[in-house]
């Protein structure tokens, strides 16, 4: 049974109809011909750019946006592309403020940073509007490669074995293909069916074969795969959600942010998306504001988010956060949930400050409740299933060099690998690195 099944306070429709189109609309608009343009004359065209080092998937951004100033987008988006095949989305999502653009000289000179993200989608959405694939695939190697998530760091690896000739096989445990990309991020990000578009144009490649709805340890051993394939690469990211560990956790209207945003994302109408009337998200980081954002832009009253340690230690970037509050989130920080009230359902949170000691983050003794009828646990992901004979580390695949796994054969990026930053460029950029790797041994090069 749904929580707004038994839980009165988390109702649909809270808005006019009108509203929720108004409300997840793009939240930053695509750029015109003639205002990419504009952007782009602000490029240094730097010799040693550090956006490029800033960037993790390396993308020479001087060379693209010079192609843009130019006038061939398309050329752009293939620069782009040969480094990130996501390129599309993770203009959209990446955290650019903190990455390249932060990097930009323009930054440091003026506080303004080229709008790199912006230039970025203008050049991908252009070629893939035009239904081209910049890229050829090689002749078929008669090698089989088993790929395990279609979220960002499988697809990346995936194409790239494909471009180089190898048969690939994605397997994935939801019904659709996409991972991150499709149920994961914030509506207003990549509306439109964006991450099945993009996901569609990367399949042009050919030799990709999808299969949905099959997860290893439940559908398929990881000794099978390995048995039928020549390699085998697991990038199926994190589906364990870590409890908030306080009394009361299991009441009614208490659930995973990350179970919040698939199920808007896969709503076909969000007026029949129920959300509660005061919304506590519990966390600092990107599920935490794209969960309280989007409970706002749904109609909740209040939303508050609440963060153990200070606003500066928020994973979320000072631009989330800033968004956040412009939409009328509240954020606290220096508490932790103590507990969880309400008779079967949740009714308050209670709440203790917390501050920095000798032995790192405790107590205060100090509390407060914050009413409540629905509360979000966005502290955290865990890898659940872990195949057996596997190092870990971390409570991740332990990995080596570019994605290799203590077994020989299988290679392991994206979030359910040890190391790197949980960003899908980072996924993108280490499924990348793991198929040229996989390449290499596949063909008896270096690596």
């Amino acid at each position: 049974m749904s929580a707004s099944q038994t839980t009165p306070g988390i109702v649909a429709g809270r808005l006019p109809p009108e509203a929720y189109c108004e409300n997840f609309a793009d939240v930053i608009p695509p750029l015109g011909a003639h205002e990419a343009v504009v952007a782009s004359d602000r490029c240094y065209f730097c010799h040693d750019a550090p956006c490029i080092t800033a960037c993790p998937t390396s993308i020479d951004i001087p060379l693209f946006i010079r192609q843009i100033q130019t006038g061939n987008p398309e050329g752009a988006a293939k620069t782009i592309l040969s480094q990130n095949i996501l390129g599309g989305m993770c203009a959209r999502v990446c955290p650019t403020e903190t990455l390249c653009e932060e990097a930009c000289v323009r930054e440091a000179a003026e506080g303004k940073p080229v709008e790199i993200g912006r230039l970025q989608r203008y050049a991908t959405d252009t070629l893939m509007a035009a239904g081209v694939h910049p890229f050829t695939r090689a002749a078929p190697t008669g090698k089989r490669v088993a790929v395990v998530g279609a979220g960002p760091a499988g697809l990346a690896c995936a194409h790239r074995l494909a471009m180089h000739g190898h048969d690939v096989v994605i397997l994935d445990a939801r019904p659709k293909a996409g991972g991150l990309n499709e149920y994961g991020i914030a509506s207003y990000k990549a509306p439109g069916g964006f991450a099945q578009a993009e996901l569609d144009w990367l399949l042009m490649i050919g030799g990709i074969t999808v299969q949905t709805g099959r997860a290893l340890g439940r559908d398929v051993t990881l000794d099978a795969l390995a048995a039928d394939h020549d390699a085998v690469f697991l990038g199926m990211g994190l589906a364990g959600v870590n409890a908030l560990g306080a009394p009361g956790d299991d009441k009614d209207g208490v659930r995973a942010a990350v179970d919040f945003i698939a199920d808007l994302r896969q709503a076909a109408d969000l007026a029949t998306l129920p959300v509660g009337r005061n919304v506590v998200v519990i966390g600092g980081g990107m599920t935490a504001i794209d969960a309280a954002v989007q409970s706002k832009l749904l109609g909740a009253e209040t939303v508050t988010i609440v963060y153990r340690r200070g606003q500066e230690a928020m994973s979320a970037s000072r631009y989330e956060q800033e968004h956040a509050t412009a939409n009328g989130v509240r954020i606290v920080c220096n508490a932790r949930p103590v507990a969880v009230h309400g008779n079967g359902t949740v009714r308050e949170v209670e709440f203790e400050y917390t501050r920095t000691g000798a032995k790192g983050l405790e107590g205060t003794g100090e509390t407060f409740r914050l009413p409540a009828d629905q509360v979000f646990r966005a502290i955290g992901q865990k890898l659940d299933g872990a195949p057996s004979g596997l190092d870990l580390s971390g409570g991740k695949i332990a990995v080596t060099g570019p994605g290799r796994t203590s077994r020989p054969g299988v290679w392991a990026g994206g979030d359910c690998a040890a190391g790197g930053e949980d960003l899908t460029v980072t996924a993108v950029a280490e499924g990348r690195d793991a198929a040229m790797d996989i390449h290499a041994h596949l063909t008896g090069g270096a690596g």
